[in-house]
């Protein structure tokens, strides 16, 4: 992450946030998102990375690991279990761990509500049991 000058523009912060982007998402996921995005999505597309990545993530106060944390709680509070997914690999790419996850979400289930936590739950297990972090059964060990 480098820090912004008052001098950067707004294909700086694009060049930064898709470096930034494709380093906690994965290349794959993030090229797929921008080649597949037609005219309507394009602009949505360029200001997630813009100001998403490139500004908010691009900061260096926080680390990526942090901020992966802070992001699975609010999108817990937001009860949106397709971004709960998304972000959960990219916590995982960010050093986050499983135990690190579940108390994320065990603290934002407080806050926000059994049914917000169960579906932020039911998300980042299917996602971490796909990567083989974690087992897909109890008496299973990985």
């Amino acid at each position: 992450m480098s820090s912004k000058s008052g001098n950067e523009t707004i294909d700086d912060m694009f060049a930064r946030g898709l470096a930034l982007r494709r380093q906690v998402l994965g290349p794959e996921y993030v090229d797929k998102s921008i080649a597949n995005a037609n005219e309507f999505m394009s602009a949505f597309q360029r200001i997630t990375t813009e100001w998403c990545w490139g500004y908010a993530w691009g900061r260096d106060t926080l680390e990526l690991k942090t901020r992966s944390m802070l992001n699975l709680a609010m999108l817990t509070a937001l009860n949106r279990a397709a971004e709960i997914k998304l972000h959960v690999r990219g916590a995982v790419n960010n050093g986050v761990t499983a135990e690190e996850i579940r108390e994320v979400l065990l603290h934002a289930t407080i806050y926000c509500g059994i049914p917000a936590g169960l579906d932020a739950f039911k998300a980042a297990n299917e996602i971490l049991v796909e990567m083989n972090v974690i087992s897909p059964r109890a008496d299973e060990k990985q």
